[in-house]
């Protein structure tokens, strides 16, 4: 195919406007660099943009620096991202909404290697303590709730139940599930390492405390 003089003007007419276009945004990434080695997140602010902009703020301030995984649980979880090496909990900013049931409409669940909020038995509780599930956690997605008031049918845990006012049910804090804001992209052999640690007492926690302390030395925005 022959490109006229006149195509090939057009186009060097339009490479400014073209240049002047911006580039699509990928999803940021954050490394941590452990004692255990180094994994890479990458976070979502299309599907959890408030528990997004938190995380990173927290990043931004250096908080995670010096932070242990406090809580390993091989089948299940680890967690961190909320105490220093001697156990003394570190101070954080008000709490963020709860948008787990956003993220999983956009597609993000409770599976191997990706990263949820922790949080207290109050849906909007949490602050800057992550985790990242290891196994098949689908046990912990937001539960979707049926229209209508009464609810006519509702399963939940293997259970139905009928005619649930609707109100007893939006604010109830198990549904509410925890949100998943990333995944790992990298270095997920680090963590298995973590997953694998033994673990024990310690601190103020009676078990599933890392016997060697699993500390993040560091975590950046790439």
């Amino acid at each position: 195919m022959t490109i006229s003089r006149r195509t090939l003007a057009g186009l060097a007419a339009a490479a400014p406007l073209l240049a002047a276009l911006p580039a699509h945004a990928a999803d940021p990434r954050v490394k941590f660099v452990t004692s255990e080695g180094e994994f890479v997140i990458e976070v979502y602010p299309d599907k959890a943009p408030k528990t997004v902009a938190n995380f990173l703020q927290y990043v931004k301030d250096k908080h995670y620096d010096g932070t242990i995984f406090h809580r390993v649980i091989k089948n299940f979880m680890v967690q961190g991202g909320g105490y220093d090496k001697d156990y003394k909990e570190k101070e954080t900013r008000a709490s963020v909404i709860h948008e787990g049931r956003q993220a999983l409409a956009k597609g993000l669940k409770n599976q191997p290697g990706t990263v949820a909020m922790a949080r207290t038995n109050d849906p909007h509780s949490a602050t800057a303590q992550f985790f990242i599930n290891v196994v098949d956690n689908s046990r912990l997605d937001p539960v979707i709730i049926p229209p209508g008031d009464p609810v006519p049918k509702f399963e939940y845990m293997g259970q139905t139940y009928e005619n649930v006012p609707r109100k007893n049910l939006v604010n109830h804090p198990q549904l509410f599930g925890y949100t998943v804001f990333g995944k790992v992209v990298s270095g997920m052999d680090t963590v298995e390492k973590i997953r694998n640690t033994p673990t024990g007492a310690g601190g103020p926690f009676p078990a599933d405390v890392p016997q060697k302390p699993v500390v993040i030395e560091s975590a950046r925005i790439l």
